[in-house]
Order: structure tokens, then C-alpha cells, then sequence
């Protein structure tokens, strides 16, 4: 398929076809202002955070050296999470657990407990455990098999991990391994941040979603029937591992899914990457190998930066969440499950673009290109029907960004790659975008 894509830093990989179709607080500024340039740098010091320069590296050179029967996985690109000495590593490529040392150098115990679901198991679990076990006999590998969907990330799930950790007496020193998307990443992660008061974890994220956004940076949690991601800890993984195989077995909701981070990243800080999604996003949809390489690596970049910055969402790390104070709105109140993440967050942004418009802080033209190229990426522009004006209101009322008793959200303002982290709006902008998108 032609195509303009052309980045001077992607590198290409090949996907392995699979015969399976499975695979389905600290106080906060009161006003935070975001003005990133096209290139996504960051200014020095305006967010009210700590700001320090950017400390990005990303490389290419080879890591290990390879078998012959091996050859086919190349180098991972690296893009390094620069947090002093929690600093860890997100390794990019095709085949990479098919390179066992990627994964025992962070393993620094005899215990591991690979935690997955019933989708992702039957393609992925094996090779996993090999990839842990392969030329070191001294690890052992217990794992735990968790139903597959948003409606479990909680506390009865949750405490599937625990009993199996505990019933195979594993120590401090053993590893927990989030094998799935970003529910099994967040699950994971708070249970590796709770059992024993604080294990090692690693990141092996198999889905678009998780690998662009939700496996780096520490987030980990469960939902509340009340909120998502109301329970929860900031806790960084040892590393986080992408092999891009897995995108060969996603359903494409899965994948369109994902797609709304990689959008949302564009918008927020970086408009250079935005205008090379609109051009390319009929390759990413066809799973091209290269354009998925290179936006996982832009966007893992884009996220290392500002979580190297602001770890615990002091402000800066909160302009992250561009339309997911309307979408977590919409999976609490439609029902955790029936809508992909992914898919409310796409919601949640036309919603965020269409008040920041009303607001008179972006122009027509803006708010026509987000809806083209949700459109393009085939995921939804608006909420469901069944959702009301109070339904958004009620559940928003309890979001994590409110601070005293008013709502600050992240909305777009100024010219593309351009974002405001405010309590300080128009309550009669708020008001006029959630009737225009739900029901009274």
C-alpha cells in the first residue's frame, strides 16, 4: 500500500501470522496551563511541577546477541522511562519473546507469577513462561488465569492474584508479569504494588491500547462501581516489554481502540505526529508493520516525557487525559464492559473538543479534523444514547481531578498540539456540550 510514511527512526518488523482469531495525592496547581510546541519538546518550567529537561533515549543497538534460530527478531528500539533509580526500560519490536535475555535480566529473583487472562493465555502464556525459563533453570513460573473484560478489574478478581501468590508462597524477591492489555496491566501492577507491600513487576502489554499508553508510567488500579480507577497506586514496572506480534492476533475494535491514545497524544503535544496520523491512518488500520512500530514508539516517547517530569500527576502528567474525564463517565454510567476504553475516550474527546470550541479557544477547522480522523479510525464520535446530562454530572462529580469541589478538565486551546489542564471555564460551556451529546 503506498503511503507518505516515511519516519527516519521507525524500524521495520515482521509479524508472525497466528492461526488463532483469539485475542480479543498530592495537591494539584488549580490551573494548569500547557502550551507544548509542534515537536513536542517541553518548555522549562510553567506547569506548576518540577520540571527538568527532557531525558528520552532511545536506541537501536543490539542488546544480545542472537541464535541462529533467532535471527529473525532484531534489536529492539528503547525508549527509557528516566525516573533516577527507577528508571526502567520500554524494549519496541517484532519476535522479542523470542529473546529470553530481555526478560531475565530484569527477573531478579527464583519466583516468578505471570498474570493473564482467558483470551490472551491460550496464544501467548507458553512462550512467555519459555521466554522466563529458557537457559535458566533456577526460575520457576506459576501463573493465574483471570476472566477477560473491564467488568472484572476489581477487588474479587484482584484477590485471584493474591490467593495464588500466597498459595505458592512466593517471597519479596519474586517478579509479577502482567501478560494482556491494560486491565491486566493495571490489575497487575496494584497487586505487585500491594502484595508484601511492594514486589517487581513487568510490563508485557498485548494490546494497542496497553502498549501506547497503559503500560507505562505506573498507573495501576481497579474500578470502584462508583468511578474508575478510583483504588489504586502510582508503581513503575522493572520494564516493559512490546512485542508487536500480538497486534497479528487483535480484533480490529481492539486495535481501533488503542488508536484514541495514539490520537490523543497528537493533539495534547505533539502536532507533528497528529498530521502524520491523518496521512497514514489507513496503514495503521491495515496493521502495516512499520507505521505500528513507529507510532508505539512516538507515543511511548511522547508519555515517557511527561511521566519523567510529573510521575504522580501533579499537574503536567494530568493533561494526559484528554477526554477521559467525559469517557470514564460514559464506562461507569453505560456499564464497565460494553464500551472499550478506547472507544469512550474517543467520545470523551469530541466532547472535550467541542467545549474547548464553544469556549472560543480553537477554531471550526480543528474540531472538523478530530472528527475526521476518529471517523477514519473507526471508533465512535459520540455516547451512547442512554446516557443523560445528570448521569454525566453525578459521575463526575466523584472524578479524580476534582479538587475543591470544582472539576478541572484538560481541553485544547490555541492551535494543534496545544492543551489547558483548568478548573477556570465557562460552567455554561460545560453545561451546553453535555446537553448537545446526551439526552436531559
Amino acid at each position: 500500500m503506498a503511503s507518505s510514511f516515511c519516519p527516519k527512526q521507525a524500524l521495520s518488523f515482521t509479524s508472525s501470522a497466528s492461526a488463532h482469531q483469539l485475542h480479543q495525592s498530592r495537591a494539584i496547581p488549580r490551573d494548569i496551563h500547557v502550551c507544548f510546541p509542534a515537536s513536542g519538546s517541553l518548555p522549562s518550567s510553567r506547569y506548576g511541577v518540577k520540571s527538568k529537561a527532557t531525558r528520552l533515549k532511545v536506541s537501536a543497538t543490539k542488546v544480545m546477541d542472537q541464535s541462529p534460530s533467532k535471527s529473525r527478531s532484531k534489536a529492539p528500539t528503547v525508549v527509557e522511562v528516566d525516573l533516577g533509580n527507577r528508571s526502567y526500560p520500554i524494549y519496541i519490536g517484532a519476535g522479542l519473546l523470542d529473546q529470553p535475555e530481555l526478560l531475565q535480566r530484569h527477573i531478579h529473583g527464583k519466583r516468578v507469577l505471570v498474570v493473564t487472562n482467558t483470551t490472551v493465555a491460550p496464544l501467548y502464556l507458553d512462550r512467555t513462561i519459555s521466554a522466563l525459563t529458557d537457559g535458566n533453570p533456577n526460575v520457576t513460573v506459576e501463573s493465574v488465569i483471570l476472566p477477560d473484560g473491564e467488568q472484572f478489574k476489581n477487588m474479587e478478581t484482584l484477590m485471584k492474584v493474591f490467593d495464588k501468590a500466597i498459595e505458592s508462597r512466593l517471597d519479596r524477591r519474586c517478579t509479577f508479569v502482567a501478560l494482556g492489555g491494560g486491565v491486566i496491566g493495571d490489575m497487575c501492577g496494584y497487586a505487585a504494588a500491594s502484595y508484601l507491600r511492594g514486589v517487581n513487576f513487568i510490563q508485557i502489554p498485548t494490546t494497542v491500547m496497553a502498549q501506547v499508553d497503559s503500560s507505562v508510567g505506573g498507573k495501576t488500579g481497579i474500578n470502584h462501581p462508583l468511578g474508575k480507577n478510583m483504588i489504586g497506586a502510582f508503581y513503575q514496572p522493572q520494564c516493559v516489554l512490546v512485542d508487536t506480534d500480538p497486534l497479528t492476533t487483535l480484533p480490529d475494535k481492539e486495535l481501533a481502540s488503542g488508536l484514541a491514545e495514539v490520537i490523543k497524544y497528537g493533539l495534547i503535544r505533539d502536532a507533528e505526529f497528529f498530521e502524520w496520523q491523518e496521512q497514514n491512518m489507513p496503514l495503521l488500520l491495515g496493521r502495516d508493520p512499520t507505521a505500528f512500530t513507529y507510532a508505539i514508539k512516538r507515543s511511548c516517547e511522547n508519555k515517557a516525557d511527561v511521566v519523567s517530569q510529573d510521575e504522580k500527576e501533579g499537574g503536567l502528567r494530568a493533561t494526559l487525559n484528554l477526554g477521559h474525564t467525559f469517557g470514564h463517565a460514559v464506562e461507569t454510567g453505560f456499564g464497565y464492559g460494553q464500551w472499550l476504553h478506547g472507544e469512550a475516550v474517543a467520545a470523551g474527546m469530541v466532547m472535550a473538543v467541542d467545549m474547548s470550541r464553544r469556549l472560543g479557544w480553537i477554531d471550526d477547522s480543528l474540531v472538523e479534523r478530530v472528527h475526521k480522523i476518529l471517523q477514519q479510525a473507526k471508533l465512535p464520535t459520540s455516547p451512547p444514547e442512554t446516557m443523560t446530562v445528570e448521569m454525566f454530572k453525578s459521575i463526575m462529580a466523584v472524578d479524580k481531578k476534582v479538587a475543591d469541589g470544582k472539576l478541572r478538565l484538560i481541553l485544547l486551546k490555541g492551535p494543534l498540539g496545544n492543551c489547558v489542564f483548568t478548573g477556570d471555564y465557562d460552567q455554561k460551556a460545560l453545561d451546553e456540550t453535555l446537553r448537545a451529546f446526551s439526552k436531559s
